[in-house]
């Protein structure tokens, strides 16, 4: 007898079976090997026990590319088809579980793929992960990660698919900056792990909120700015202190200039400003909107 099925349910079924070999986080416990190399995997067992071994909750008997060691298991040739969950068993128990992942090739750089920012010398700063395709992400501070390191997940997802981080260092912001932050990412592929560092001061990615215009006055023939540090800003601020860069735009002819100091010229119509560390010329903050000037 012939048996149909609708469409739909010919689709959920293919995006089911597409969906299986995608990690959207990382596993507890996990491998990564070389493309077309081997690795043995490991049981959490007794020199007694009697073991079997699973890729992905199905048992492995006369597999290829796979042979068993003692307790242990050998995966040799490797590649996408025998990637996965691997589980040692004594019967029913399950005594350990790996899953085999592949190492990426790297044709991306950390640099196309993060861009950090701290908005003060206080002990956060943010991460967004730019790139695209990739299912977990996490980011680690610390000497390559490679011994223990505090992994963070992504604290939300911005437009177009973009992740952010918020990430934490134990540098004081009131002494002399000489130790670089080491960053760490790792993201997941269609089980391929993609690994990066890169190493940076502190000062390179800081770059403040813009800053708060609290009043202009007249004072003779100038107009006085007030600017007031933004409020993410490191206090004290006669600590911290941030220099001002002022564009306004004349009255009369609708010229644009530019002032370093917060005496500009009577006859503009309108302003804006940025601001940035003083003492180590950090990246600007962004403009504030227009302020119309009326007196």
């Amino acid at each position: 007898m012939q048996m149909t099925f609708p469409l739909w349910t010919f689709g959920l079924l293919m995006i089911s079976l597409t969906g299986a070999h995608e990690l959207n986080h990382f596993p507890e416990n996990f491998a990564v090997a070389k493309r077309y190399e081997n690795y043995t995997l490991t049981c959490n067992s007794k020199p007694d026990d009697i073991v079997t071994w699973k890729l992905n909750g199905d048992p492995l008997e006369d597999e290829e590319n796979v042979e068993l060691n003692g307790q242990n298991l050998t995966v040799s040739d490797i590649d996408t088809p025998n990637l996965g969950d691997y589980s040692c068993w004594r019967g029913e128990e399950m005594l350990s579980s790996t899953y085999l992942l592949l190492k990426a090739d790297e044709e991306d750089t950390i640099d196309s793929l993060i861009n950090c920012r701290a908005k003060s010398y206080d002990c956060n700063f943010n991460c967004t992960w730019t790139g695209n395709g990739y299912t977990a992400v996490r980011l680690g501070l610390g000497h390559n990660c490679s011994e223990s390191c505090q992994w963070i997940s992504s604290s939300r997802r911005l437009a177009e698919g973009e992740l952010q981080f918020e990430m934490s260092h134990d540098l004081s912001p009131y002494a002399e900056e000489s130790t670089m932050l080491e960053l760490t990412a790792e993201a997941i592929r269609d089980l391929s792990v993609f690994r990066t560092s890169k190493r940076f001061y502190l000062r390179d990615i800081v770059q403040p909120d813009s800053p708060q215009i609290v009043k202009c006055e007249l004072v003779n023939e100038d107009v006085n700015v007030t600017i007031a540090p933004p409020s993410t800003w490191s206090a004290p601020y006669s600590f911290f202190s941030l220099e001002h860069q002022i564009e306004y735009v004349l009255r009369d002819d609708g010229q644009t200039g530019h002032s370093s100091s917060t005496l500009i010229p009577k006859k503009i119509s309108k302003l804006r400003v940025r601001s940035r560390d003083s003492l180590v010329l950090s990246n600007w903050s962004q403009w504030t909107p227009w302020k119309n000037v009326t007196y």
